[in-house]
């Protein structure tokens, strides 16, 4: 998949050079081990992302809270053990800390969901509580990357995405694929 227009593919042993991202819900739930079909080099590689983003990176949410709310309904912070709740505990220190995290201004719409949100007829489709991190992405000035883990959707996503400068990068890439596969199947009534 390296080399196609559908994103980047990122290994777990990738220097990742640190800079700001947008990480995507699943990579914290994937790294919680709640998402039973992926298999351990994900769960392996979403941990080590976590990791390095705490300890020298800076990651880029909206000033609304809607990813930060999405993150709280879906881990435990206050009692959780797991890597993607230490993650989220992580950012409710931080999510004040410029060095660390930065709060990006969404402006919502009814046409896209928020104006950053690329206009673009090939992601009409796009799901709306997804869209925030797009739109995180495209107004920042930076237009940092998108992790993603598991959401097999974003692979046909990805190139118009990325004609509007907003990259995803995917650090399951055998998972992923192997979810879009089994996806196509059903729609083609094979297995």
């Amino acid at each position: 998949m390296s080399g196609t227009s559908t994103g980047t593919v990122v290994d777990a042993g990738t220097d990742i050079g640190m800079d700001t991202v947008v990480v995507d819900t699943n990579v914290i739930l994937v790294a919680n081990e709640a998402h039973e079909r992926v298999g351990e080099s994900c769960v392996v590689t979403c941990v080590q992302r976590l990791h390095a983003l705490m300890h020298g990176g800076r990651l880029a949410i909206d000033d609304g809270y809607r990813i930060l709310g999405e993150y709280l309904h879906k881990t435990e912070p206050a009692t959780g053990k797991r890597a993607g709740d230490t993650f989220v505990k992580w950012l409710l220190r931080n999510n004040f800390n410029p060095a660390r995290c930065d709060q990006v201004a969404l402006v919502e719409t009814p046409e896209r969901g928020f104006e950053s949100f690329p206009d673009d007829e090939r992601l009409a489709h796009f799901d709306l509580s997804d869209r925030k991190f797009a739109a995180v992405s495209a107004a920042h000035k930076e237009r940092p990357p998108i992790w993603q883990a598991t959401d097999s959707k974003w692979l046909g996503w990805a190139p118009a995405l990325q004609d509007h400068g907003v990259t995803v990068e995917f650090l399951c890439p055998s998972d992923i694929q192997s979810f879009e596969g089994a996806k196509s199947a059903r729609r083609e009534g094979v297995g």
